[in-house]
């Protein structure tokens, strides 16, 4: 008697505990600088002590006769790398990882030499005892502030658009709002440490790594040391955490320099403080935000002009203004991001580059617009809504942005809110509300797959993906198994290893669209080649994908996930405390892979949006050009006593005809447009309107209750 097969039921959809959880709370899994090595040699970066001038000398004899030092490499005995490449989106790498080419110190903690030794406590020691003569020059961090030589530049998006007679429309609105806003320096400290260790194993370069793309730093090395693709191999299985941070860094170039100058292993891992000048941060920035509107609401013009600063030797351009792209439209409407060039790190990308900060500025304007104009801030943006990209003229492939405020409003109980300021009051607090648009790109990137059907009966995916704590790993069995019309217990995903072929970074919400489309037009043609009932060999059958072709038809559309942010604060002007009493955010943002780690993301990123609005300041000594408390002492960041109950949800979103893939990264979007919402609360609860992040206690205090 034979059974019927039954339907196979979807995995996509379904939540879902993560694959390598097991591992990870029992410690099987290995994070970069865990792994062991035989003959394993530690390196420990020496970082300049100023912030501008010249390297003299470097007295290496006393450090080189400490027990166990093996080498110190400095800027005269270092290998030649080429740093003229082009890097990951079309951008030369930080010149940060170009290491001891020169003696130029372009701003405090510079690399200036590493240290290598037998042991780590070795290399240390003899690191901190490492002198080096410097001369001296002036620096200049200011920031911000007047700077005639802030500048226009293209980062991964235009520097500038614009339309219409901006002037004009301002003076002919109902309702004007020109107004300054500023967000401070902000530092990503991913749990797990920069930590990177190299060997050459039989004429091939093979790193252990903590990245966010194997292939990204495969191609970075390959190119640095003018080496053939085909000897370097770079492999990050278990991420702690990397937010932007970690891509080619000092880390990885020391100990490849090192590894071939002594021949044998070499692991190099950045401390805490380290990372404050090597890991990359958020720019702070300074926007102008000008918005005029008719008697209706609608806007005749608007102007988000945003300004960040960076290194001397690299232009990374924090982009604040490109998310007035997407969200509304003016008859007159100009963007525009400029860079100020002073003697700091460079800065890097951070969670939502660009629309966490930009959101900011540009939500908090509207929520200003809002009360001027005497409409209620959701119904501002409802007559607001773009039928096409404002400055691309593309269709969207769907927008639901007010459908998320509809449902947001309906959860949160928005329809009892008295829109006037500083009435709600409970004790000694004074309560308020406040709402902000969301919204991010959901863009898709070529990557190559590998998926095997083994002879029993399991399938095993190989594609050099990297799951950064997202839980993309997961994500990928899910949609390999639906692919496969199979169950995700039969399914083994293999990532992290740039052996596995040339796939996209963890970044910009593209890895789980990106890779999934490449896993599943891999899946999809395995199993039309698998003849049912047909023994599968000893060695498998594998098909291999590369998705270079099918992205590049993908119509051209604005696509984007997008989502309302809802706050309620209660603050206490008497002493200047702020607390965030309830949060909520309702997203549309295509297929959710799964539930459970999803939910985690954005609760995460709407996380990060109190830490944003009311903690997290990175500040620098002027004199010095260092930073004050460059620790997790002195940096402060929201904890479990400062996140209340939070609640992320998302709508049924139908997939566009024209994707066939239907995700949309929902890594970054859940802290656009949280700090604004918070702020826009915090006016709410008190009249006065904080343009300037965080909302600090003194700031509360100094600004007053509402009059």
């Amino acid at each position: 008697m034979t059974t019927a097969p039954t339907a196979h039921r979807s995995s996509v959809g379904t939540a879902h505990t993560r694959v390598e959880g097991r591992d990870k709370v029992t410690g099987a899994a290995r994070y970069a600088g865990e792994i062991p090595f035989a003959e394993l040699a530690h390196g420990w970066l020496v970082l300049s002590t100023i912030a501008r001038g010249r390297i003299r000398s470097v007295h290496t004899a006393a450090v080189l006769a400490m027990p166990g030092v093996l080498t110190v490499l400095h800027h005269e005995n270092a290998p030649r790398v080429d740093s003229g490449h082009v890097g990951v989106l079309g951008v030369p790498p930080d010149p940060t990882a170009v290491l001891f080419q020169h003696d130029r110190v372009p701003h405090l903690g510079w690399p200036v030499a590493l240290v290598v030794a037998e042991t780590s406590e070795q290399a240390r020691e003899a690191a901190e005892a490492l002198v080096v003569d410097y001369e001296k020059e002036p620096h200049d961090i200011a920031f911000p502030g007047e700077r005639p030589d802030a500048h226009p530049v293209d980062g991964h998006v235009p520097a500038v658009t614009q339309k219409g007679d901006l002037e004009a429309e301002l003076a002919a609105s109902a309702a004007v709002v020109d107004a300054e806003y500023s967000t401070p320096e902000e530092h990503h400290n991913p749990m797990e440490p920069h930590a990177a260790t190299a060997r050459w194993d039989g004429g091939r370069l093979d790193v252990f790594d903590s990245n966010q793309g194997s292939t990204w730093v495969a191609d970075g090395l390959v190119k640095l040391f003018s080496l053939d693709p085909a000897s370097v191999r770079v492999r990050s299985e278990h991420v702690g955490g990397g937010f932007g941070s970690k891509g080619v860094r000092a880390h990885q170039v020391a100990a490849v320099m090192a590894a071939t100058a002594l021949q044998r292993p070499v692991r190099v891992v950045m401390t805490r403080r380290q990372m404050f000048s090597l890991a990359g941060y958020r720019s702070p920035t300074t926007q102008r935000v000008r918005l005029g509107a008719d008697a209706d609401g609608r806007l005749r013009a608007l102007e988000h002009d945003c300004r960040n600063l960076t290194s001397t030797v690299y232009d990374f351009v924090e982009p604040g203004a490109a998310v007035a792209r997407a969200l509304y439209d003016a008859d007159a409407h100009r963007t525009a991001n400029h860079v100020v060039r002073l003697d700091v790190p460079t800065p890097t990308w951070m969670r939502a580059p660009g629309e966490a900060p930009g959101s900011f500025a540009l939500e908090a304007a509207l929520d200003e617009l809002a009360e001027k104009a005497g409409i209620d801030p959701i119904e501002l943006r409802a007559r607001n809504q773009p039928e096409r990209g404002p400055v691309s003229g593309l269709p969207f492939s769907d927008h639901h942005l007010l459908a998320c405020f509809r449902e947001g409003a309906r959860r949160f109980g928005w329809a009892e809110r008295d829109p006037r300021p500083g009435l709600r009051r409970e004790g000694r607090w004074l309560l308020g509300t406040g709402t902000a648009a969301a919204s991010f790109p959901a863009g898709a990137a070529p990557s190559t797959a590998a998926v095997t059907a083994e002879a029993d009966g399991t399938f095993t995916v190989r594609i050099a993906a990297s799951d950064i704590g997202t839980g993309a790993r997961t994500a990928l069995t899910l949609i390999a198994a639906d692919a496969l019309r199979t169950e995700p217990d039969r399914v083994r995903v293999r990532i992290g290893d740039s052996d596995f072929g040339p796939a996209f970074l963890a970044g910009g919400s593209m890895g789980t669209r990106t890779w999934g489309w490449a896993v599943m037009a891999a899946a999809g043609e395995l199993r039309e080649r698998l003849a049912p009932g047909a023994a599968v060999p000893p060695e498998g059958i594998t098909v291999r994908s590369d998705t270079t072709q099918a992205v590049a038809a993908l119509a051209q559309k604005e696509r984007h996930a997008f989502g309302a942010q809802f706050a309620e604060v209660a603050a206490d002007v008497t002493t200047g405390e702020v607390r965030v009493r309830r949060m909520l955010g309702i997203f549309a943002a295509g297929r959710i892979v799964n539930p459970l780690t999803a939910r985690g993301q954005l609760v995460g990123g709407m996380t990060w949006g109190i830490s944003m609005a009311l903690h997290e300041e990175a500040v620098r000594d002027q004199v010095t050009g260092g930073h004050y408390g460059a620790d997790l002492a002195g940096y402060h960041v929201a904890t479990h006593a400062d996140v209340p109950h939070i609640e992320a949800d998302w709508l049924d979103e139908a997939t566009d005809a024209d994707d066939p893939v239907g995700i949309k990264g929902i890594g970054e979007i859940g802290i656009v447009g949280a700090a604004a919402a918070i702020a826009n609360a915090v006016w709410h609860a008190t009249g006065v309107r904080h343009r300037q992040l965080p909302i600090r206690p003194d700031r509360v205090l100094t600004a007053g209750p509402h009059a």
